[in-house]
């Protein structure tokens, strides 16, 4: 199967009547038509609640559901389907975790490990954790090329650590963090391992068994899925362990005036009618995925990358955040031009169709540690092209060109 921009409806438009070239794809990717018809095939033919009738649509509802979860066991390599549990997204995985696993386990004794790298949806719920159990939070710090420094993140993980988690790929940088070797860390020091894939499963190959992680997030529409649909892994022993986050329909066994029991993992935390047209469209994106082939995937996006960077150094003023070797990189890559605000180069780059992100990137502390703030950012899918990069970098040209000119 070969990925086709005509598989994708809605890059086939202009904007500022130039052809749109679409470069924000660490925030949301685009929608294969597979995915839209799947979803549209549930309204239209299979629409019903799911697990709870015994007549034929809800049937095909569910065996659609149900459908999709071993899809994402398939995907990222889990043991058993029961690991795999549907959220709204990483953030939400994240919150339950800490909201869940860590109220149970984590005491004012206890540390927290994570690092300046981090989005905010793995920074703010282990603060909310931390403040509320007095347990101390740790920042692992970075290397001059924004790689993680290994040798801090050995001191800061002690056996006082009971959650480490981190980003298995950067939303800034590009970093490909070495997870598999971080979990070991963990592991030794009596630690679980939590890692953030909202960068990571949408473009590469993930195996959480061989990464060694006790959990991992992420979300569907970042990997061709729709909004609103995500995925928390959890191995089955502490998934068994934990309580749910949310309480109601779907997720229950008994109900009495006094009490209730849980149905068995996954279902116990997925209260109420869950996103079921989110899930068959994860499944579809999964389909169309693994049909391209996640390793093509990965592959793609290192040539574009390594296409890119040299192209962006060469411009006099222009400075790239994380690693400048494409081997190290994901297909995310943050820049200033000098005398260009991020936003306004955002501006600019639109008026000539290229949709690129500006600003923090829902990573302060990151930014405040590059001593920055605000950058922008281009971030590539296999459907982008090494024609879109000439495109980006002619037009980069003319914008500094143009402000050179215009504020002289």
């Amino acid at each position: 199967m070969k990925m086709k921009q005509a598989d994708f409806p809605i890059l086939n438009q202009t904007i500022n009547g130039q052809r749109m070239i679409y470069l924000d794809n660490a925030a949301t990717s685009q929608k294969p038509k597979q995915v839209i018809d799947a979803m549209t095939h549930y309204y239209q033919v299979d629409n019903a609640n799911v697990h709870r009738g015994i007549y034929d649509l809800s049937e095909r509802a569910t065996a659609a559901y149900e459908a999709s979860r071993d899809k994402v066991q398939a995907f990222i390599h889990a043991k058993y389907r029961k690991e795999i549990v549907f959220t709204r997204g990483t953030t939400e995985s994240i919150n339950w975790l800490a909201s869940t696993y860590g109220v149970a386990h984590v005491t004012a004794d206890d540390d927290i490990v994570i690092s300046y790298m981090e989005h905010h949806s793995n920074i703010v719920p282990w603060q909310q954790l931390a403040q509320k159990t007095g347990a101390k939070l740790k920042y692992v710090n970075l290397n001059s090329d924004g790689t993680l420094d290994m040798s801090d993140l050995a001191q800061k993980i002690t056996d006082q650590t009971k959650i480490v988690s981190i980003a298995h790929a950067s939303n800034v940088l590009g970093v490909v963090n070495p997870i598999q070797e971080i979990a070991n860390i963990a592991h030794q020091h009596g630690a679980i391992m939590i890692a953030d894939g909202a960068q990571s499963a949408p473009h590469m190959v993930v195996d959480v068994q061989a990464l060694g992680v006790d959990f991992f997030a992420f979300s569907g529409h970042k990997m061709m899925g729709p909004t609103g649909i995500g995925v928390l892994y959890g191995r089955l022993s502490l998934l068994e362990q934990m309580t749910p986050a949310q309480f109601g329909g779907e997720m229950i066994e008994r109900v009495s005036l006094t009490g209730a029991t849980f149905k068995p993992v996954p279902w116990r935390f997925e209260a109420g009618t869950p996103n079921i047209a989110g899930a068959i469209g994860l499944g579809a994106a999964i389909d169309y995925l693994t049909a391209y082939g996640m390793t093509q995937i990965e592959n793609d996006e290192r040539q574009l990358v390594a296409y890119a960077l040299p192209k962006l150094l060469a411009i006099s003023g222009l400075t790239v955040y994380g690693p400048q070797d494409s081997a190290y990189h994901t297909g995310v890559i943050a820049f200033n031009l000098a005398g260009i605000h991020a936003h306004d180069l955002a501006t600019a780059l639109d008026q000539e169709g290229i949709e690129v992100r500006a600003g923090h990137h829902c990573a302060q502390p990151l930014m405040t540690k590059l001593n920055l703030s605000a950058t922008a950012r281009i971030s590539v899918y296999s459907y982008n092209t090494m024609t879109e990069i000439d495109r980006l970098i002619s037009v980069l040209e003319q914008i500094k060109e143009y402000f050179s000119h215009e504020f002289a």
